[in-house]
């Protein structure tokens, strides 16, 4: 999903700015019209990169959203109305940029405006809109705390499956970090010494060594511009695959890439149906539901999938079949679900297919690593190998030489 930078203007003519997610400018549009807003204009926010950073040190970490949900849960069970309960964990927030929205959020609903209204003008960007949507799912149902409960529990699992995630990702990255500042500090510092010795001693140095030495030396000596050089092709590639172009072009890359490419592909069928099953399980019907999993996905292409799926199921067809039709989902998903549909048990199908994938993809992901690790071992040891070689080389020579 694409950022996107929407300027409007609510009911009451006040201008507004808000940073959204979403598929196209067209799709944003439109979202911020059915609510009612006037919309001057939809840029996207590939262009605006200190905003973009300001905005995200801002986010609220997933871990405080889901203690503020219990805690505002056990409040609510306890009988304390709505308002008396955000006052009490606004007043309990340390984070600041938090405080300040949960007060916000106070002064809305005593204006009159739903707890679910008075996220959701947060907008998605801070608050994602499946909890927007499960907040008023229980509203309706008028079972708020059964239907928090429940995102709690579809919170812990995800940012669980998350962290473990992360934490097989670290040992890989350590190495290739490693491998860079050791080839950087040979590069920039050691080659150039060694090229004054063998400049000193006036030595007759192998090919191999002279490439070595010419590269470290025109390293060391263009070093001024080669390293905001690389600053700003960073900076340009982090703009660039911000942009509408540069998500669709990773997005697609993404599903191509061996191995790598079917393990994104699960870790995505995961999260859409846990978000699918977490919104019927909360009241929601079938065609919202699947619109508001749709916009809650990572990757462009199965959200279009997600997308073509809720018409299909809108002109009265299976989601079970529509999904089948798109030819995109994996077929033991596709399966999985149309039992769902059959026994009438979908949200609880739903789960086993994302409970399914996860392991599915926590297995693959740690069979690629145990692959991945020693290949970057042997990297490190050949490219140091090499380098050393190089280096020591002509001193063996100049040793028989003496003899």
């Amino acid at each position: 999903m694409a950022e996107f930078l929407v300027k409007m203007a609510d009911e009451r003519g006040h201008v507004l700015e808000q940073v959204e997610n979403g598929v196209s400018e067209k799709d944003v549009r439109e979202r911020f019209v059915q609510k009612g807003f006037l919309v001057y204009s939809v840029r996207s926010h590939a262009g605006l990169l200190a905003l973009t950073l300001f905005r995200r040190r801002r986010r609220i970490k997933a871990d405080e959203f889901i203690i503020f949900n219990q805690q505002l849960v056990t409040l609510l069970k306890a009988g304390l109305p709505i308002l008396l309960g955000l006052d009490l964990l606004r007043k309990r927030q340390r984070n600041p940029y938090f405080r300040s929205m949960l007060e916000n959020i106070r002064e809305r609903v005593k204006g009159g405006e739903l707890l679910s209204e008075a996220f959701e003008a947060q907008g998605h960007g801070v608050i994602s809109r499946v909890y927007t949507t499960t907040l008023l799912a229980g509203e309706r149902s008028g079972n708020l705390e059964e239907v928090l409960s429940r995102y709690i529990g579809y919170q812990r699992v995800t940012a669980t499956f998350r962290k473990k995630l992360i934490a097989s990702l670290v040992y890989p990255s350590l190495l290739v970090t490693a491998l860079t500042v050791m080839l950087s500090f040979l590069i920039t510092y050691v080659v150039p010494r060694f090229a004054e010795l063998y400049a000193n001693l006036g030595a007759d140095l192998p090919s191999i060594t002279k490439g070595l030495l010419g590269f470290g030396i025109i390293l060391q000596s263009y070093l001024y511009l080669i390293v905001p050089g690389v600053i700003a092709l960073i900076l340009l590639v982090i703009i660039w695959t911000r942009s509408e172009q540069g998500v669709n072009f990773i997005d697609a890359l993404r599903f191509k890439l061996p191995i790598l490419g079917d393990i994104w592909m699960k870790y995505q069928v995961a999260m859409f149906s846990r978000t699918l099953a977490t919104l019927l399980s909360g009241g929601m019907p079938l065609v919202p539901s699947l619109e508001v999993s749709s916009s809650a996905i990572n990757s462009r292409k199965i959200s279009r999938t997600v997308q073509e799926a809720a018409k299909r199921v809108r002109e009265g067809r299976s989601l079970s079949f529509s999904l089948e039709e798109t030819k995109f989902f994996p077929e033991l998903a596709v399966e999985m679900i149309e039992v769902g549909e059959s026994t009438g048990a979908l949200p609880t199908m739903l789960n086993s297919v994302a409970e399914f994938y996860e392991e599915d993809v926590q297995n693959a992901l740690t069979a690629a690593l145990q692959l991945v690790e020693p290949i970057l071992l042997i990297i490190m040891a050949c490219v140091v190998g090499f380098v050393l070689t190089a280096l020591y080389l002509p001193i063996f020579s100049l040793g028989s030489q003496m003899h």
